[in-house]
C-alpha cells in the first residue's frame, strides 16, 4: 500500500482532463487542486484545432492510448478552468 495523501484531495495520484474555458485542454497527473490553480504533472496540452484536431479528439484518443507528456509539471489557473475529470470515465471510441 502506497503513502497517502490525505491533505492533496481526491484526485491526487489520478490522470484527469483539465478543460478550460478557453483553446487549451490539459492531461496529466493530479498532484492537487487548490483555490489558486490545478498543478498536474507529466502532462500534455492539446490547443482546439491543432494538427486537425479538436479538444475532444485529443481526449478521445489519450483515453484510448494514453499521453506523451511534455511538460514535467503544469499550473493551470482556477478562473480558466472550465471542467476536471478522471481520464478513465472517458467513453473509449
Amino acid at each position: 500500500m502506497g503513502t497517502f495523501h490525505s491533505d492533496k484531495g481526491d484526485l491526487h495520484g489520478i490522470t484527469v482532463v483539465v478543460d478550460t474555458s478557453g483553446k487549451q485542454v490539459f492531461i496529466g497527473r493530479c498532484e492537487e487542486v487548490t483555490p489558486v490553480a490545478v498543478i498536474l504533472n507529466d502532462a500534455e496540452s492539446h490547443e482546439e484545432g491543432s494538427e486537425g484536431k479538436s479538444k475532444d479528439d485529443f481526449i478521445r484518443r489519450a483515453a484510448q492510448i494514453g499521453i506523451w507528456p511534455k511538460l514535467a509539471r503544469v499550473a493551470v489557473p482556477r478562473g480558466e478552468v472550465a471542467s476536471i475529470r478522471r481520464l478513465g470515465e472517458i467513453p473509449l471510441g
